[in-house]
């Protein structure tokens, strides 16, 4: 093979162009302890999240059906939309900012279909089926009793963790309290439901049975940002080139040579990072879209420098210019942009939030009413509202009073106005403003909505009047 075949196609293709199975080597090292220790926090938060409450909501919560959202304990709702946007533009910058200046590192450390891929379902078919020597000569065996042992229980465990995982989803979707209740109560009783958890149960089981690694090196559209977001300066995990080639390149290892004496690279080409690469890849061969910077070739490559007595890093966190020039990471003009437009939409969002109010109120003059004169030059006006409650408090004393004019109002059931928790209230307002009191043929007027006493939210409509006012 041209050592720059790997430009003309994936490394989960073979030379034919069907899929090459990617069989990687157990990782072991630093990295990877680290990265055992992060996913373990990952994994009990996205389980535990759906199930945990905070003044009655769920920690984390997104029914798109009913059109509730639970973001670390707060409610929100569609009329929170801009909120929802504002903050996922930052994240999409917060992303874009990280990986120009780390690379891929979302994808290695933090990113679900890792997580999922390599520390849970790799480490069932590394139980079950043995490193990767034993993974190869067992698909290459005919079928027999021991085969068929070994991949009927991985299929199953395969099998068992994605409908975990689905319920899993199932309960940000639904809320936590709905889907132990379906639990409760029976597939039978809910069966939409329960045929929809096996719909997703066999998609994550295709994905991570089937599919695997080419969700990150076909789906994923995030490898191939890669090409505009990543300059000379971003640190990703490379190889250093200029210490493991030198003049005559890499070379096995021979016990008591003096490699740099003899012009030979520190690269021993045992292959190591190869076989442990996730993604079929050869680290060697520079950056590619394929990697997603799971560290695993970082540890190959150090366990084995420790054995031939070398010094270690010949993998590791790099930019170009740090292997090149040997320069430290320093942040370019493009990262500093990237930061002072997040910190801006980070101060914008941390605004909304805090005047973000409990109640969201609505008042709009009815659709084709005009207005209506009364007795003692009275000019009346009705009104439809909805007040929207976003507490998981109720509130049970609401009133209306004009802020801006002198007036009155009055609701058409005359009723004390009940908000229920995470409910709504709506009905009808009449307000009248003395004629005297109109400059204009159209006046905005302020509304305050008050919970006994206490004002809990303002808000302004349009009041309509007679041409002629004096």
């Amino acid at each position: 093979m041209s050592n720059i075949s790997y430009r003309d196609r994936i490394g989960t293709m073979d030379d034919e162009g069907k899929r090459a199975w990617v069989y990687p080597k157990k990782p072991s090292g630093k990295f990877y302890k680290y990265r055992t220790w992060f996913t373990w926090f990952l994994l009990i938060f996205l389980i535990a999240s759906p199930f945990i409450k905070v003044n009655g909501n769920q920690f984390m919560m997104f029914n798109v059906l009913q059109r509730e959202f639970s973001i670390f304990g707060f409610p929100f709702w569609p009329q929170d939309f801009y909120i929802g946007v504002t903050a996922m533009i930052i994240g999409v910058l917060f992303v874009t900012l990280f990986t120009n200046a780390y690379g891929r590192i979302f994808c290695g450390w933090i990113c679900p279909q890792t997580i999922f891929m390599e520390m849970v379902f790799r480490k069932i078919e590394y139980w079950t089926e043995g490193d990767r020597g034993a993974q190869i000569r067992l698909d290459k065996q005919e079928w027999n009793a021991n085969k068929i042992r070994k991949k009927g229980l991985k299929w199953f465990l395969f099998f068992l963790v994605s409908f975990g995982i689905a319920n899993v989803f199932l309960a940000y979707l639904i809320s936590s309290d709905r889907l132990l209740q379906y639990i409760t109560e029976g597939p039978l009783e809910h069966l939409s439901t329960f045929i929809a958890i096996l719909i997703f149960t066999g998609v994550f089981y295709f994905i991570f049975a089937w599919f695997r690694e080419q969700v990150c090196t076909i789906a994923c559209p995030y490898g191939r940002l890669q090409s505009v977001l990543l300059d000379k300066k971003s640190v990703v995990v490379a190889y250093d080139h200029k210490r493991g080639e030198r003049e005559k390149g890499r070379s096995r290892f021979r016990k008591n040579e003096n490699r740099a004496d003899l012009g030979k690279g520190d690269c021993i080409d045992c292959s190591q990072c190869v076989q442990v690469c996730p993604t079929g890849i050869d680290i060697r061969n520079g950056t590619q879209l394929e990697c997603i910077n799971c560290t695993a070739c970082i540890d190959a490559c150090d366990a084995m420098m420790e054995k031939v007595d070398l010094p270690k890093g010949l993998i590791g966190y790099y930019s170009e210019e740090n292997i090149e020039k040997e320069e430290k990471f320093r942040l370019t003009p493009r990262m500093k942009g990237y930061a002072a437009i997040l910190f801006v939409l980070v101060g914008i969002l941390s605004g909304m939030l805090f005047l973000r109010s409990d109640v969201e109120a609505t008042i709009l003059r009815l659709p084709g009413q005009l207005y209506e004169t009364k007795a003692n030059n009275m000019i009346s006006n009705v009104y439809t509202f909805k007040l929207i409650n976003k507490t998981t408090g109720e509130f049970d004393n609401i009133h209306f009073e004009l802020l801006s004019h002198q007036g009155k109002i009055e609701s058409v059931t005359h009723d004390k106005i009940t908000v229920p928790e995470k409910g709504l209230a709506e009905g009808t307002l009449f307000i009248e403003i003395n004629k005297s009191l109109l400059d204009n043929e159209k006046s905005s007027l302020e509304i305050g909505i008050f919970d006994g006493d206490k004002l809990i939210e303002t808000t302004t409509t349009n009041f309509m009047g007679p041409r002629s006012f004096r």
